[in-house]
């Protein structure tokens, strides 16, 4: 169960995404049930968030909703994807940098936790990403 709070037009929404199955979403506004039917069911949510700054494009955000990969490497912080280092069937080592990743203002290098053949990325340049999104798959 994840739980965001929205201010709209000064109006503060609290919204909780109780689960998702298929197209539909089980989620509650200030307390309020809903079921919300989605398009298509998707692997990845993407997000679009217009931020306050002036001169800011949009921002994606990238969370798991309902596949996860056995060997996805995963976010450690929610940030936002500045650099990535690899492509599709790239061969890497451990411990080799593949991405960074700013968080709170610091940039983090994420690096090969495994030997092996980068299978895809699921991030892009630019991309914000939640806590335990996964960002590419190693095999």
């Amino acid at each position: 169960m994840k739980s965001f709070k929205y201010t709209i037009n000064g109006s503060v929404y609290k919204v909780v995404i109780n689960k998702i199955e298929d197209t539909i979403a089980d989620v509650e506004v200030n307390g309020t049930p809903y079921k919300v039917e989605m398009n298509k069911p998707t692997k990845t949510q993407v997000v679009t968030i217009n931020r306050t700054r002036p001169a800011q494009p949009a921002t994606q955000v990238s969370r798991p909703v309902q596949v996860s990969v056995a060997n996805a490497l995963r976010s450690p912080l929610p940030g936002v994807i500045l650099d990535v280092f690899c492509k599709s069937g790239d061969t890497v080592k451990k411990g080799q940098k593949l991405l960074i990743l700013e968080a709170m203002k610091m940039e983090n290098v994420i690096n090969a936790d495994r030997d092996g053949t980068v299978k895809e990325i699921k991030v892009n340049k630019g991309d914000s990403v939640l806590e335990g999104a996964e960002l590419l798959v190693i095999e």
